[in-house]
């Protein structure tokens, strides 16, 4: 397992940190996270915030980690298994507007902003236009609010 993190270089690179295992990379943007707790509450043994790497791949078979990196509705989280095979988007895309605007959208996304075009199956989408981190949200206007749903987003 190895923890390799890609630090920001230009406003065109997201920072992105990656976790290989055996079975499954995990990779995290930490700018997208809005701390659904999907992933430490999904498997414990994987995410644990207080130890370093909090990220460790290999503690579980790695379709379960598939399965709770997909609880993340940010998309935060990501995964790549060693097979070579991709998260498959869901169908139909769905798009919910949560209570404080936040958009919570699901699907064979393109997601157009300020990093150019990214593919996407999973995204928080900034509802109020206050978010430094255009288009995805990062609750720094009224999306602040708590929305006890969102980790419900699936």
């Amino acid at each position: 397992m190895t923890d390799r993190t890609s630090e920001r270089t230009s406003d065109e690179t997201p920072k992105l940190k990656e976790y290989e295992g055996e079975g499954i990379t995990v990779t995290f943007e930490p700018r997208r996270c809005l701390h659904a707790a999907e992933c430490v509450h999904g498997l414990p043994e994987v995410f644990d915030l207080s130890r370093r790497p909090w990220v460790l791949p290999d503690a579980a078979e790695a379709g379960l980690v598939a399965e709770v990196v997909r609880r993340c509705p940010s998309g935060a989280l990501q995964y790549h298994p060693a097979d070579g095979s991709v998260e498959h988007p869901d169908s139909p895309t769905s798009v919910r507007r949560t209570p404080s605007g936040r958009l919570v959208v699901r699907g064979d996304l393109l997601v157009s902003g300020a990093l150019g075009d990214r593919q996407e199956t999973r995204v928080v989408l900034c509802g109020c236009g206050a978010s430094a981190n255009q288009p995805y949200c990062d609750r720094s206007g009224p999306c602040a609010e708590p929305d006890d749903d969102v980790p419900e987003a699936r």
